[in-house]
Formats: C-alpha cells, sequence, structure tokens
C-alpha cells in the first residue's frame, strides 16, 4: 500500500482524524497513513462508516475504491470495488485525447467529432474529452460488465458506455466515421502479473492487466480492426509500456503514420498513429 492517489492537499482540507486510526493505518502499510485518514473520515457520514471504511482499507483494498473517487486529471472520477483504478500515467493519455479531439473539432463534421475509448475501465479518458471537448459524441466499450457501469455513470448524459470485446461492443452506426480512438488495453506481460502490488492483484481484475506473453496482445488485435472503423486522417492513441512503444507503433497497419509521446514525470507512454487520407 505505497502509492498515494490524491493530490497532496486533499487532505489537508478534512477534517481533523482520530491518532488511532492513523496509527492502524500506517500499522498495516499504509506509507501516507496521515493523509490517508483525513480522506476516509472526509468521506464517513459517521463513527460507525468510518470503521467500515477503515477496515476495507487495512484488509487492502484499495483506497480509491473504498472512497469511492480517483484523483484523476484534475477532477474525481468514480470506481468501486472490481474495477481497475485508473493511474496518474494515463493523464497522458487524456491529454493527448483532449487535443486530437479538439483539433478534428475544427474540421467540419456533422454533429462534431466522434471519440471512442476501448478497454476503457471506467472510463475516465473518455470522461475527459466529454468535459473538456464540449460537443463530443462520445463512446466508451470494455468487456468487464461491472466496469461499464461506473464508465456509464462518469460519462452520465455526456456520452454512451456499452460491454462487449472491442469492436464488438460498438454500435454499427460509427463503423468508418471514428475521428479518435483511443485505448488504455492491458499492457502487463503475462509473466509479470505476478509482479504487480498484492493490492492490485487482489482487487483490480486480471482481464484489464493482462497483455499476453510480450504485453502486447490485446493491443495487436485491437489495431488489427482499426481501418474498418477510423475515417481517413483519423488518429488512435494507445497507452503502453516505455519498452514496449516500438512493438505497439509496429501493430498499427501499413501505411499508419505513428509518433511516442512520453512524459516521464507521470512515467506515461502512449503511441499516436495517424490513418493516411
Amino acid at each position: 500500500m505505497t502509492r498515494s492517489p490524491v493530490p497532496p492537499d486533499a487532505a489537508d482540507r478534512a477534517d481533523p482524524v482520530p491518532d488511532a486510526l492513523v496509527a492502524r493505518l500506517r500499522a498495516a502499510g499504509c506509507v501516507f497513513a496521515e493523509e490517508e485518514a483525513a480522506l476516509l473520515r472526509a468521506a464517513a457520514t459517521g463513527a460507525a462508516d468510518l470503521e467500515a471504511l477503515a477496515d476495507r482499507r487495512v484488509t487492502g483494498e484499495p483506497l480509491e475504491t473504498v472512497l469511492g473517487w480517483v484523483a484523476f486529471a484534475g477532477r474525481r472520477v468514480a470506481v468501486g470495488p472490481g474495477v481497475f483504478v485508473p493511474r496518474r500515467r494515463t493523464e497522458l493519455l487524456a491529454r493527448a485525447a483532449v487535443d486530437l479531439a479538439c483539433a478534428a473539432a475544427g474540421t467540419p463534421a456533422a454533429g462534431g467529432p466522434v471519440v471512442v475509448e476501448l478497454c476503457c475501465g471506467v472510463a475516465a479518458v473518455a470522461t475527459v474529452v466529454a468535459q473538456d471537448v464540449p460537443g463530443t459524441r462520445v463512446h466508451a466499450a470494455d468487456v468487464d460488465p461491472v466496469a461499464v457501469r461506473w464508465a456509464a455513470h462518469n460519462l452520465g448524459d455526456h456520452g454512451a458506455a456499452t460491454t462487449g470485446d472491442l469492436f464488438d461492443a460498438l454500435p454499427a452506426d460509427l463503423r468508418g466515421r471514428v475521428d479518435l480512438l483511443v485505448a488504455n488495453a492491458p499492457y502487463v506481460p503475462t509473466h509479470a502479473v505476478a509482479t504487480m502490488p498484492v493490492e492490485s492483484r487482489a482487487h483490480e481484475p486480471r482481464v484489464a492487466v493482462d497483455g499476453g506473453a510480450d504485453g502486447v496482445d490485446v493491443q495487436r488485435r485491437l489495431l488489427a480492426g482499426v481501418d474498418a472503423w477510423v475515417r481517413p486522417g483519423g488518429h488512435v492513441a494507445v497507452e503502453t509500456g516505455e519498452r514496449q512503444a516500438p512493438v505497439t507503433a509496429a501493430a498499427f497497419p501499413a501505411g499508419w503514420v505513428t509518433h511516442v509521446l512520453r512524459d516521464d514525470d507521470l512515467d506515461g507512454t502512449v503511441v499516436v498513429g495517424r490513418r493516411p487520407a
């Protein structure tokens, strides 16, 4: 239990907390015990609720799902038990998606740009795009129905979320009309899943992290289908590992022009591809 998923000042705005709660969290291995205790106190409706929240946290449940939200790209994105919690590194993908969606919004297109997030999880990236680029038609999809319920909650009236395997989940009317497709497809190699933090292995779905032998299996399947869905001149942006970026780029269809975005502060890597016009 080592990561602090909240802004440094978020806990400062919470009410004072009992020292016993801080000590209990620290004993359970929470490095940021003071901040976490303040956040749990702020989220609790009373003493009994605080005790219940603390029980969940000290048994290893991620702080974000205990609280019901994760800090992401300057906002709170709703999460719950059993979903993959968006990481800060994915803010690079969100930033790239907003930039590309804004560029697409500046081109003539009836009804505004069409943006799709596949392997969306709770649709953190799609939610940012929907909120930051008005007029965008946003659609998110994931194979995990639990995640899709949270995605629908986060998108609200700003987009749609559906369950299914990659493109099978998309409405047929989007075929050939997508301006931007983004994906944080699983990219942890199967052999490396066992080395992930216990918090993740015990509480997040394996389907959200296991990318096959070299971590790029799901990306390959996704990229094999983009020509049928992304319009000529449209873009695809895929989060990947820094070392895997060349393999991810090579999986794009022939003729696509790719480049790699890297943010060392976020430890984020994204491969962006453009379909020939």
